[in-house]
């Protein structure tokens, strides 16, 4: 370490104000930085000291995403598995071929690590097109602005590839992650001033102008006698039915599912979205490390109880969506995930305290109340993440004005 320590100090001058590559400095700072901590120490008056640069929460994010990326990649080669045998996906990808260079068998009941790696095949790709497109743009903000690269799209570079369905074309990843990046986050100033989630602008601009991709006509699709199932970007597209007999949700080719199978997530749907599990131990990790909001979790958790309840409550024979459990919307498409891990963005969501708890439960409802009374959006987190995003900042100040009133009836004027 302390050789790559040299070789950076060495490579400084070429970087620094008056050096050849000076204009390229936020390239340098980049990788200098990610690899050793700041080396400026304060010199004035005194400051709050705290190890955790806003490159280590963006890295103890990643560290709560991993469960998720790892349950990614196992259950996209188990989809995939399941695809072959219902002879809904052709032998003749390149995944395939790439496996049997590797000495798998994928035709036949595979293991974890042949699973896994053939899960990864289809998960890397993804990541490396969203990281190589959406990393450059990001530089070439930071060069021609002249400031040093945020580390904010460390984590979109990982939470917008699990929000997608393993099929997703490379080129749409591509150009949904410039949407992201550009028109959800730069074209404000860049990171710690976007109104909206960059990863769930990305996946927003992919469901509205390819929406056959994302939810439904070029996923894998079993022949509709195979029980093994397909991939797909959610069950709720396909008009998910609760059996208060089975306990089970069927749906889907008229395959039916238990709980723990969706909460474990061995069901199919985007990516990184189907483990429940997955993402409540990211929040886990979110919570204790102070990172993530137990606010605003326990607020979306409150509003989707209050409006599940509801709906139950009013019941229908025409609409099966509203008569499913809250314990069955937990587990069902991206409701962990984007509970835990994109309503709780730091930047886009409400700042006060009390302004969280309202911002989450608002979520909460939201989505429940999309994906069973809108057909045309059938997972509903999504959207209802961003609608809040626009009103985040005005939550914020009804609070604060909320709290000035209280504060000026104690004055004794």
């Amino acid at each position: 370490m302390k050789a790559l320590r040299k070789i950076l100090d060495n490579q400084a001058k070429l970087f620094e104000k008056g050096g050849k590559l000076e204009k390229l400095y936020p390239l340098y700072e980049a990788q200098d930085t990610f690899l050793y901590t700041p080396g400026e120490v304060t010199r004035r008056a005194s400051h709050v000291r705290d190890a955790a640069d806003l490159k280590r929460i963006m890295i103890t994010v990643v560290v709560a995403l991993l469960p998720a990326v790892l349950m990614a990649m196992y259950n996209t080669g188990l989809q995939a598995f399941r695809a072959f045998q219902g002879g809904a996906l052709p032998l003749d990808n390149w995944q395939t071929s790439a496996m049997a260079a590797l000495g798998f068998d994928i035709t036949a009941q595979g293991d974890f690590l042949t699973l896994f790696l053939h899960g990864a095949l289809y998960f890397i790709p993804v990541l490396a097109v969203t990281g190589l497109i959406g990393g450059n743009i990001e530089a070439a903000f930071a060069i021609v602005r002249k400031h040093e690269i945020n580390e904010g799209f460390l984590v979109t570079l990982f939470l917008f590839p699990l929000t997608l369905p393993p099929t997703i074309p490379l080129w749409q990843v591509a150009l949904g992650i410039a949407f992201g990046v550009v028109i959800g986050k730069e074209i404000f100033g860049g990171t710690g001033m976007n109104v909206l989630n960059p990863a769930l602008t990305a996946r927003a601009f992919l469901f509205f102008a390819y929406p056959a991709e994302i939810s439904g006509d070029k996923v894998w699709v079993a022949a509709q006698t195979s029980a093994d199932g397909y991939s797909g970007a959610t069950w709720l597209a396909e008009g998910a039915v609760f059996d208060a007999t089975t306990g089970s949700v069927s749906g889907m080719l008229d395959q039916s599912v238990g709980w723990m199978n969706a909460f474990l997530g061995t069901v199919p749907g985007s990516m990184g979205e189907t483990s429940a599990l997955a993402c409540f131990i990211g929040a886990l990790i979110l919570v204790l490390t102070g990172v993530g909001s137990y606010r605003i979790m326990l607020g979306v958790i409150g509003g989707s109880l209050a409006a599940t309840l509801l709906l139950n409550a009013i019941g229908s024979e025409t609409n099966a969506l509203i008569n499913i459990p809250f314990h069955w919307h937990i587990v069902l498409g991206g409701w962990a995930f984007g509970m835990v891990f994109m309503a709780t963005d730091p930047v886009s969501a409400s700042h006060s305290n009390t302004g969280r708890w309202i911002y989450g439960f608002l979520i909460g409802v939201l989505a429940i109340f999309i994906r069973v009374l809108n057909p045309a959006f059938p997972e509903g987190m999504m959207l209802a993440i961003l609608f809040m995003n626009c009103f985040s900042a005005t939550i914020d100040h009804f609070v604060v004005q909320a709290n000035i009133k209280r504060r000026k009836a104690r004055y004794a004027i």
